[in-house]
């Protein structure tokens, strides 16, 4: 779909995400149709865009709801996603967390240490109730993708190894507060090579039909995440080998298979516009200075991030610049040392493939609000988060001044 972006500076200011949200529908629905031949959820990533809007759209959609956060819960009970079909994972859950995700009676709680289930144990019997979990399984394989996103290795922070995650199972199997239901595998994220993802998933499956030979019987197989999407010039994975590729391993097994795109659905769907304030050279070095900072769009100067940039002007001069925004901090960058045509004020840049990770990321750094969020379905805009004000930014501070 082409979108008007100055349309819609005009309508509702500069910097802006807006979100092509008949993109997210296609993107859904060739994951979906990819397992079509096997049961399967498709449990949103929640992280890579929580607006409410976004999550109530995947869940119309039918998605499920991975959760890292008992924030991330509520958000996807809000607006519709039934709790058996919401997963929460990460590695450091408070008991607050976890007594309220027993309490809600989600899915499953996916846990990633023997310490972590023996907290949900105790919680659980506090309570009364039995946990259902996965465990997540860290097969030590090396995903071929930026090092601060990968999470399949021993030297990273999640999952446990495959002797660890028996010995959890056999607990499981043996305590009167815990229901092993899944097992669970995320190796890391912006995936474009095959054969991790194929290696992972028979260490998983292997485990399965391990466990089930001694009478633990699982219902989910959760693969993760982290299929990529094209930010240059990527060769992706196909959505059907993916499936096939992971379905083979699957032969023999009553099992549903649980998937957790978050960037595959919203990535490429999202955009986000900045304007031009003024340019500015030091000695031969050019500097576009745009209203938009690293508070807004950080994955730049986290991971040194590419994104395509193009300025909306019909210039033909060209030359070398950095895209910067107005945070007092060298990191804030868009982009270093790219070619882009003279600007003039109020130039509108397009920074495209920021719908993950973007405005989820973003912060109130140097007292600046957080930008709006608009929608664009069947050709119509309507926005789904207003731009934040001073008034907002120090709502929770204000009362306690002395």
């Amino acid at each position: 779909m082409s979108i008007n972006f100055k349309e819609l500076a005009n309508k509702y200011q500069t910097p802006y995400y807006v979100y092509d949200f008949d993109y997210i529908t296609k993107q859904y629905e060739e994951l979906k149709g990819a397992f079509r031949a096997r049961k399967s959820l498709i449990a949103y990533a929640v992280k890579a865009n929580s607006n409410l809007s976004v999550i109530k759209h995947l869940a119309n959609l039918g998605a499920g709801a991975d959760c890292v956060s008992i924030g991330e819960v509520k958000r996807a009970l809000k607006v519709g996603i039934p709790a058996y079909k919401i997963i929460f994972s990460g590695v450091g859950k408070i008991d607050e967390e976890i007594k309220q995700a027993l309490e809600l009676d989600i899915l499953m709680i996916n846990v990633e240490s023997d310490a972590e289930l023996n907290r949900v144990e105790l919680i659980a019997k506090e309570l009364g109730k039995i946990a259902r979990i996965s465990i997540r399984i860290n097969p030590n394989i090396d995903p071929q993708t930026h090092p601060y996103i990968s999470t399949g290795l021993h030297e990273n922070k999640f999952g446990v190894d495959i002797d660890t995650a028996k010995r959890m199972y056999i607990q499981c199997k043996n305590s009167e507060n815990l229901d092993p239901v899944g097992m669970h595998c995320h190796i890391g994220s912006q995936l474009t090579q095959l054969q991790p993802i194929k290696e992972s998933v028979k260490i998983i499956t292997d485990l399965v039909r391990n466990l089930k030979a001694i009478k633990i019987e699982l219902s989910f197989v959760d693969v993760g995440g982290g299929l990529g999407i094209v930010y240059k010039d990527e060769k992706l994975i196909d959505t059907n080998e993916y499936a096939q590729s992971i379905l083979e391993n699957m032969f023999g097994l009553d099992i549903t298979v649980v998937c957790e795109p978050g960037k595959f659905m919203v990535g490429n769907a999202g955009t986000f516009v900045t304007k031009v304030l003024y340019e500015k050279v030091n000695g031969n070095k050019r500097f576009v200075i745009v209203d938009g900072a690293m508070n807004d769009l950080i994955r730049p100067a986290l991971y040194n991030a590419y994104h395509r940039v193009e300025v909306l002007n019909d210039n033909q001069e060209f030359s070398d610049c950095n895209l910067v925004g107005p945070v007092c901090e060298s990191g804030d960058f868009f982009a270093k040392n790219i070619k882009l045509q003279k600007t003039q004020h109020n130039d509108l840049v397009a920074i495209y493939s920021a719908g993950a990770y973007g405005f989820t990321m973003s912060s109130n750094y140097n007292t600046r609000g957080k930008v709006a969020e608009i929608a664009i379905e069947n050709g119509k805009d309507r926005l789904i988060r207003r731009r934040e004000t001073f008034e907002d930014i120090i709502a929770l501070e204000e009362e306690f001044i002395k």
